[in-house]
């Protein structure tokens, strides 16, 4: 192979990678941003049209954060977690499905705290737009597992004893608390 050659593709195996790690960002950002309530994670893993068939829901991505916000504002702990996730770029389009597992406290018919476990796929059509950002154009949710019980007796702080902090919503949760300690590109405190 000639040397311009093994640039050119090298250079491609380069771009493959970069996507791959933005789609992988992208989903991670969508479990921070649920899990802690931040509305702008959110809506930064969605073109602004983008759908999703959540569950219950079915419509514009849009709608179902604006749902889902109104949902979880009630309280209650979110912890997703990603697993298996799969890539097939196609050029400006991505073929990804991330296996999940989700923890949801809530309240049952009864007004009862229940804890429910889920386990699915999100099944996500992706999108390149513009230089090299990726985020859902649209997503079905696939459930595979679940799993619900009464949530334990006693209060967080109860619960938790001694193992501080505990995670909370934006902005209070440890995470946000780092981000705004360290300086922003650009900043001089920035070595």
């Amino acid at each position: 192979m000639r040397p311009e050659e093994r640039l050119s593709a090298l250079e491609a195996q380069f771009e493959v990678l970069v996507a791959r790690e933005a789609i992988r960002e992208c989903l991670y950002r969508y479990c921070r941003g649920i899990d802690r309530c931040d509305e702008a994670a959110l809506r930064s893993a969605y073109w602004p049209d983008a759908t999703d068939r959540h569950g219950p829901y079915s419509g514009s991505a849009t709608g179902f954060i604006d749902w889902a916000l109104a949902k979880l504002g009630k309280g209650g702990r979110l912890i997703h977690m990603l697993g298996n996730i799969s890539i097939e770029q196609r050029g400006a389009e991505a073929a990804v499905e991330s296996y999940f597992q989700a923890w949801q406290t809530d309240l049952d018919a009864q007004g009862r705290a229940r804890d429910t476990f889920l386990c699915g796929r999100y099944i996500d059509r992706f999108e390149r737009r513009g230089a090299a950002e990726w985020r859902v154009a649209a997503r079905t949710v696939t459930y595979d597992w679940m799993s619900e019980s009464m949530a334990p007796v006693g209060t967080e702080a109860e619960r938790f004893g001694v193992r501080m902090p505990i995670g909370g919503r934006r902005p209070d949760d440890p995470w946000y608390q780092l981000l705004a300690s360290m300086p922003l590109p650009g900043d001089p405190r920035r070595t």
